[in-house]
């Protein structure tokens, strides 16, 4: 199955196959800024942005895994939002039932690993709390 994955303006073309992802292909997106927008020249960015496996390898805290295989059908929750034990964070549609995802403990989002819609294995990453 073939996806198309957006992350930190790049597109990402990932062939899904037996539980394993290859990258096909990546695409830079152009980005429209305020400043571009008001005909202001933009500022050059010097640093590179992070590869999608960079960004998952430096955050650490509490990893919240899927139960069971499934489907996300909702994200409660964004990336730096404060959240307390028992807090939903994400539907997940298992056997055409929608289970509540809740936070184990207090703490405050650091990563959100997957995307609304996604299709998921039991101990798959859902996100990281700090």
């Amino acid at each position: 199955m073939k996806y198309i994955v957006t992350i930190n303006n790049k597109k990402y073309e990932v062939e899904v196959e037996r539980g394993k992802a290859n990258i096909i292909s990546t695409t830079d997106l152009p980005v429209q800024t305020v400043q571009q927008a008001a005909a202001v020249p933009a500022q050059p960015v010097s640093s590179p942005t992070p590869s999608p496996s960079a960004v998952q390898q430096n955050v650490s805290g509490q990893p919240i895994k899927a139960p069971m295989p499934g489907t996300i059908l909702d994200i409660k929750v964004t990336q730096g939002a404060a959240v307390k034990r028992g807090d939903v964070l994400f539907i997940l549609e298992a056997m055409k039932m929608e289970n509540e995802i809740t936070a184990p403990i207090d703490g405050v989002i650091a990563q959100i690993s997957i995307s609304k819609g996604s299709s998921v294995n039991t101990g798959d990453l859902l996100a990281v709390l700090q």
